[in-house]
């Protein structure tokens, strides 16, 4: 694990459970023209915790709706993101599993460069389901 932020809400809460950017994760003033090339967890995660809350918040898990709340997920990060217009690639994975006490181990693994490259996997909860939204941004 890099880094964690959590919080907590009434109903909800969110970690930073994994982040990957050379520079993306140092804690120093970034200059605008570095901010415009740099793969930012902070701005991603910012950008992965509103979709799910936008489009969750306290909402009870009901399987039926899981494939319509991934898809609108995973396509609204998506968006967000290439609005930021930064030079990268994005994949954007999201995985919804009812709270009901089974266990879940997610891993990944990417060749690539350390320097320009990074990754940024989130964690969210409420009442009734977890949400693990991870996001890599791959230079051009």
């Amino acid at each position: 694990m890099y880094g964690r932020n959590d919080y907590r809400g009434d109903e909800v809460s969110f970690e930073v459970i994994h982040k990957s950017s050379k520079r993306g994760s140092e804690r120093r003033f970034m200059d605008e023209s570095e901010r415009r090339t740099t793969f930012v967890v902070d701005e991603v995660t910012n950008i992965v915790k509103e979709s799910i809350e936008n489009n969750i918040g306290s909402s009870s898990y009901v399987h039926t709706k899981v494939p319509q709340w991934t898809s609108t997920i995973v396509e609204q990060i998506l968006n967000q993101l290439t609005k930021l217009g930064k030079p990268f690639k994005y994949i954007v994975t999201c995985v919804i599993m009812q709270k009901c006490g089974a266990g879940l181990h997610t891993a990944s693994s990417c060749y690539w460069d350390n320097s320009t490259d990074g990754s940024c996997t989130v964690k969210w909860e409420n009442k009734s389901m977890y949400f693990i939204v991870t996001v890599f941004g791959l230079a051009i």
